[in-house]
């Protein structure tokens, strides 16, 4: 099955810390509702853009998408 890659974007000087901040809470909601999600992290693109991001089978996709409101998706390549 494929998997979707949903990313929470985050700009500024400060976008690393407010990444970082959000995947606590990513990582709450996937304790909270039980799901098998094992793929988070925070990945910094430049000094002022910073990403959070979980990773889904897509079957799994639109009600994680509905219920935290990613910024943006893309397929997931472990490479």
């Amino acid at each position: 099955m494929r998997k979707l890659k949903l990313i929470w974007d985050f700009r500024g000087p400060v976008s690393q810390k407010t990444a970082e901040h959000h995947l606590i809470h990513l990582k709450e909601y996937i304790q909270i509702e039980a799901l098998d999600i094992t793929i988070t992290g925070v990945e910094t693109l430049s000094e002022m853009h910073s990403i959070a991001y979980l990773v889904v089978d897509e079957a799994m996709m639109k009600p994680i998408r509905d219920a935290l409101k990613p910024h943006r998706g893309q397929v997931y390549s472990n490479t």
